[in-house]
């Protein structure tokens, strides 16, 4: 890959990259109805229900929704990971997160390690109007009111 197409790739610029249409009717199905966005923007959101950036999502209650979040890629994804899990804690919440697939991260081992339920995505997603596919593999992580992992994670601290 020439310096080019690394500096495209792995640009921070743009960080609301929109869920692919066709996996989000696949995760809608699966887990949801989803009914609320809360990592939204007008022209990506998923949900009649959403929040924008200067809404600020992560201020909000997400309590008694089914959540989908992809959030922004860049610095802030482990705020998002932190507050999709404590949200999920509140009754009759679920969030289903579309998150880059990065294992070594704090975020990862502190919240994704105890979530109900991880899936790795095959192959890697082409986000939006980007003309090239992801240059990082995905996960879906899901969090479910109750997670019986939650002891377990609190005896871990």
């Amino acid at each position: 890959m020439n310096t080019v197409t690394q500096k495209v790739m792995f640009s921070s610029k743009k960080q609301d990259w929109a869920t692919p249409q066709d996996f989000f009717n696949k995760l809608n199905w699966q887990f949801g109805p989803f009914d609320l966005d809360p990592s939204a923007s007008p022209h990506n959101a998923k949900c009649a229900n959403f929040f924008t950036e200067p809404e600020d999502g992560l201020s909000k209650d997400w309590g008694g929704h089914t959540v989908l979040v992809n959030p922004p890629y860049g610095r802030s994804v482990g705020a998002w990971v932190r507050k999709a899990f404590e949200e999920s804690r509140k009754e009759d919440t679920t969030v289903v997160m579309l998150l880059a697939a990065r294992p070594d991260t704090k975020y990862w081992h502190n919240y994704v390690m105890r979530a109900d339920e991880v899936y790795f995505v095959k192959g890697r997603l082409k986000f939006g109007d980007g003309k090239n596919s992801a240059p990082f593999p995905s996960a879906v992580v899901v969090f479910k009111n109750g997670n019986r992992q939650q002891i377990f994670g609190a005896m871990n601290r």
